[in-house]
């Protein structure tokens, strides 16, 4: 390592007992998305303490940007955190205010994230970068919630249901040259990767007409029954998918009734469609209508569906030799573990769509055991889920920022968008519909 880079990691050393408490703070007082009131006002409050050029609150509702050095033209590096959790109120650390808990590492980058300020803020270091870095807290990454996050867009609050998306939207991104981002794993340090699927997002309503259940049910048209048929006919449409778009649907009921005795009239669901890529999403997405539109036609019910678009598929991600280097000085005899780009996880992230605009690099530390998004899910290593992650992003930071910002423009200059921002908000309003039909007389 080179005098700055020794100086990057003798300062997150001196600041281990200040990056922990903070990581144990948000890990046992998680909330949910774009409801991280909390937990943005704590990072901003860590952030104020370094005297930072300029913090800017509340993009996205809760979403927090700290400058490193006045804005302005020029390369910018983008590290994010993300400030949200999944409602499990099972786990051992759960809010019980909130039923939420960190059972995806979130607070672990937010930690991240705010140990590599404490050493980027050096006055020495800064001054070696030849660029910019902005200290990114991203709310709400974790897809739920969906009609609460339909009302926020009602209210003219958000547009989009995820937080990346959303701040995109706004421009957030507008002055971000390119983004590191991080993720816990089970399984210790890499970087790299391959894709992971996208999806849309809906709220369906089946609208029924009540009776009494017992006394009078052929007065009634049963809005659960309807529902029941749905999910059937979505299971027979399982076949229909190619195996290689790895199609995901999950929905839930979230209101099935109002009383045992009475026959429901209105039957709730969220649910999420999935898949590797854009065209097999609008397919799952059709077939998913036409499930719920056939079940209800069925029982002469009728219907609301509500699409909203979620996010793209992450792209592969190839290493970076800084971001290897990195990792390299952080566990001095190991190795990285490069992720393939041919990889592909069927889970979701927004990091996808911040892609689909510009560079986002990425790596993992350990530090976890346990399923995630699950009770089982559990810190083990302090050591390497909060402090290696803050000496990784600084040292990362500063490999495409040294030597004039050489790495980060070369990065910028062959980077290929998908999307400009302006195509990117218009395809997602495109994805933006509602249909409705009445309940049969």
């Amino acid at each position: 390592m080179d005098t700055i880079e020794t100086k990057i990691v003798k300062r997150i050393d001196e600041n281990r007992d200040a990056i922990i408490a903070f990581a144990r703070d948000i890990y046992t007082h998680a909330e949910l998305g774009f409801k991280e009131f909390r937990t943005a006002e704590k990072f901003t409050g860590a952030l104020k303490a370094l005297r930072l050029s300029a913090i800017e609150t509340g993009l996205a509702i809760t979403g927090v940007k700290g400058y490193l050095k006045p804005k302005g033209e020029g390369v910018n590096i983008a590290l994010i955190g993300e400030l949200d959790a999944l409602r499990i109120p099972s786990h051992t650390y759960a809010n019980p205010e909130t039923q939420a808990a960190h059972c995806c590492g979130h607070h672990a980058q937010l930690a991240g994230v705010l140990g590599a300020a404490y050493a980027l803020s050096d006055t020495e270091v800064a001054a070696a970068l030849g660029g910019n870095v902005t200290f990114f807290a991203v709310p709400a990454e974790e897809y739920g919630e969906i009609a609460f996050k339909n009302q926020l867009k009602e209210e003219g609050k958000i547009r989009y249901g995820g937080g990346k998306c959303e701040l995109i939207r706004i421009g957030a991104f507008d002055d971000i040259t390119l983004n590191i981002a991080h993720h816990l794993n089970n399984e210790g340090a890499s970087t790299g990767g391959g894709s992971s699927n996208g999806f849309v997002s809906k709220v369906i309503r089946i609208l029924g007409r009540a009776a009494h259940a017992a006394g009078a049910p052929h007065l009634g048209v049963n809005a659960l029954n309807a529902a029941a048929l749905g999910h059937t006919a979505l299971q027979y449409q399982r076949e229909t998918f190619k195996d290689e778009d790895h199609v995901r649907i999950h929905p839930i009921i979230t209101k099935g009734g109002d009383l045992v005795n009475v026959i429901p009239d209105e039957v709730i669901l969220e649910a999420l469609v999935r898949a590797k890529n854009i065209e097999a999403i609008k397919d799952a997405d059709l077939k998913t209508d036409r499930a719920y539109k056939a079940g209800a036609a069925a029982l002469g019910a009728g219907y609301e569906i509500e699409t909203m678009p979620g996010y793209l598929p992450q792209l592969p991600t190839q290493a970076h030799p800084a971001l290897i280097e990195a990792i390299r000085n952080v566990f001095p005899g190991k190795e990285p573990n490069i992720r393939g780009e041919d990889h592909h996880g069927t889970g979701s992230t927004d990091v996808g769509d911040v892609q689909h605009i510009q560079p986002v690099l990425t790596f993992s530390t350990g530090g976890s055991k346990g399923a995630y998004h699950s009770p089982a899910f559990e810190i083990i290593d302090e050591e390497e889920a909060y402090i290696s992650t803050a000496k990784i992003f600084a040292l990362g930071a500063y490999g495409f920022l040294k030597n004039n910002a050489e790495a980060a423009k070369e990065i910028a200059a062959n980077y290929k968008p998908k999307f400009t921002k302006d195509t990117y908000v218009q395809f997602m309003e495109s994805l933006i519909r509602k249909e409705q039909k009445g309940v049969q007389s």
